[in-house]
């Protein structure tokens, strides 16, 4: 029984273990983009992989600022190191606490400081900077590996071999190095791997189009993880599992080295050549070969480009493409999951972005702290196919339509499950409904929270009452024992997954919900709710604003406004891009495009001021805490 016991424990713990995993690896042969519904065994996803250069871009960014930071790291920390050796106990130690801040320090904190410098040093974020910041934090770890391996050298043989006529160069490289080699190796294989296992680090420091893996698959989370992720998490898992095994069957040669009499055989020859030196040298050719077709297939002119930041998954890929090829223009994308972490990194200046795709409120925001410049309408000839009413709308927050262009609107609603829900649903109240309990999506941002709340109590969403939003504090708190989840763009696979009953949804979203699932229905509460309109600006410190120019009047562009729909379902504003849907149900659809009367009580986010924006955000940290 004991040892059944031992075999079941063992069991549990693997499962535990690798189940994760092992649904990664099912999942990247599922033949649809959600997790929650199996449609097929496919191998697509690692032919996309390879296809997709956003991914492959980060794999390779990731390698060679890991391969470099790590090189010059060791470089670096192993001069520190021998100058630290040769120094007085008390400055060896003083000096040995200053290098082991950075290890101590919270990575926030390096982060952010190593962010603010490079501002204060008009640096532009990017590449540059990422590797700069990894050397820094790379450094103390050599030192902390090369230290130990110093401290036990002979000084005698050094200056023994000084004495027989070698120069002091000659000398370190033949009787001190060997000694400290294998902490100089422990070293620079430390900086590799935190250089390739750290994010907030390279978070904080990269710039637009500069992504790492861990960049990358955060921005993924953020927004939905791509099926082409889960292929190459799973490559990653089975390369680290077929080194493992390779490296667990390498001969051990350390009996051999005791036994210096005994012959080393012709099989543990080529066995040490392929894992000493072989396989070394086959990772740097892979890296630095990938490097270079990197670089190639990125290498732009610092005029001719355009520097977009925008929202993600809200942009066809083909349309960058068709845009970039038609007019010689290279695009460098950056993507963002909230406005609200957009604005600060616009406002700092730290990133002189080009084109930028802010919510309403957020373009009235820009517009009040003069971070936007003035459209020249005659390099935009396309807005002729932006309807008028969009134009018109547009005026509550940019009130001459000087500073932006609608791209895409819609309205955020409930979006339920029929097979869940047995009641009518055109109410907010609904998401109070203890039947629903651990069945209620929230989104997962302050105003369109409090927006619900607010609309449901009878206020405006733009209110700046105290006593208002007290009780719209108050009725999140209470709801927030029935929510599931507070959730972004993730609401999609749980709706369609059939794993909450009710969830607050943007239209765009819900259309594409509702066509994955039959079952799901979309609704505008009778109390009403936002109508929002996102649309393109250009910034105060661009650098290429006739680029913007010509980009933004590419969107306009009726068939590509329609490709746009097409790839993420989100209504367009453009009348005749609309008329080139050729799907009639979908061309006239009420989700994508509302009766105006079921946008009586809706209204638009409106900026209120950094003060009742510091108000809204206190209130919500209180809802979250609770």
């Amino acid at each position: 029984m004991k040892n059944i016991a031992k075999k079941i424990y063992l069991t549990l713990i693997f499962l535990l273990l690798y189940a994760p995993i092992a649904t990664l690896i099912v999942l990247s042969f599922n033949n649809t983009k959600t997790r929650s519904k199996w449609g097929g065994f496919t191998g697509k996803w690692y032919l996309s992989l390879f296809h997709n250069q956003d991914i492959m871009n980060a794999l390779y960014t990731t390698l060679i600022i890991a391969l470099l930071s790590a090189l010059i790291a060791t470089v670096l920390g192993t001069a520190a190191a021998i100058g630290m050796q040769a120094m007085k106990s008390k400055i060896r130690t003083f000096l040995l606490g200053i290098t082991n801040i950075p290890m101590l320090n919270a990575d926030i904190v390096t982060g952010i400081s190593l962010m603010l410098l490079f501002i204060a040093w008009r640096f532009t974020l990017g590449f540059s900077t990422i590797l700069l910041a990894h050397i820094t934090f790379n450094i103390p770890y050599v030192i902390l590996s090369v230290l130990p391996k110093l401290k036990q050298t002979n000084k005698n043989i050094y200056e023994a071999a000084l004495d027989l006529g070698a120069s002091p160069v000659y000398a370190f490289y033949k009787v001190v190095f060997p000694d400290i080699l294998p902490g100089v190796f422990s070293g620079f294989l430390l900086a590799f791997t935190m250089s390739l296992d750290d994010f907030v680090i390279t978070h904080f420091t990269k710039g637009p189009g500069i992504d790492t893996l861990s960049t990358k698959i955060y921005s993924e989370v953020r927004k939905g993880i791509k099926p082409e992720m889960y292929a190459l998490s799973t490559i990653l898992f089975l390369t680290v599992l077929l080194l493992l095994i390779l490296v667990n069957f390498t001969p051990d040669t350390q009996k051999e080295d005791k036994k210096k009499s005994r012959k080393i055989t012709h099989i543990h020859k080529i066995s040490s050549l392929i894992f000493k030196k072989a396989v070394p040298a086959l990772m740097v050719i892979v890296i630095t070969a990938g490097g270079i077709f990197y670089h190639s297939r990125n290498q732009m002119s610092t005029q001719n480009q355009v520097i977009v930041y925008n929202w993600g998954e809200y942009l066809d890929p083909d349309a960058v493409s068709m845009f970039e090829k038609e007019t010689g223009i290279d695009v460098v994308y950056e993507e963002y999951e909230t406005n609200e972490i957009m604005y600060p990194k616009v406002q700092s200046g730290a990133i002189a972005y080009d084109v930028v795709c802010p919510s309403d409120y957020m373009v009235q925001r820009m517009i009040e702290n003069d971070l936007l410049a003035e459209i020249n309408y005659n390099n935009i000839p396309n807005l002729e196919y932006i309807g008028d009413i969009y134009m018109e709308q547009s005026k509550q927050f940019d009130p001459e339509n000087k500073y932006s262009i609608p791209y895409l609107w819609g309205t955020v609603g409930i979006l339920y499950n029929k097979s869940m829900v047995d009641e009518p649903v055109d109410s907010w109240g609904i998401l109070w409904d203890e039947k629903y309990e651990d069945n209620i999506l929230m989104q997962d941002s302050v105003r369109d929270a409090f927006g619900v709340a607010l609309k449901y109590l009878g206020y405006s969403l733009n209110s700046t009452d105290l006593d208002e939003l007290e009780a719209a504090k108050k009725l999140l708190i209470a709801q927030k024992p029935l929510v599931q989840a507070y959730v972004i763009d993730q609401v999609r696979d749980k709706m369609i997954g059939n794993e909450a009953a009710l969830g607050v949804i943007y239209s765009g979203e819900a259309l594409y919900c509702q066509m994955e699932n039959p079952d799901l229905e979309y609704v505008i509460p009778k109390e009403g709710s936002n109508l929002w309109i996102d649309s393109w600006v250009i910034p105060e410190n661009a650098r290429h604003k006739e680029n913007a120019e010509k980009f933004i009047n590419f969107l306009c562009r009726p068939d590509i406004a329609k490709m746009n729909f097409d790839y993420i379902t989100y209504s367009i504003p453009n009348t005749a891009g609309r008329e080139l849907i050729e799907d009639e149900s979908v061309r006239n659809s009420t989700i994508a495009f509302p009766d105006p009367s079921q946008l009586t009580n809706c209204e638009t986010f409106q900026f209120l001021g950094d003060e009742n924006d510091t108000l809204y955000n206190q209130l919500w940290r209180e809802v979250k805490s609770q």
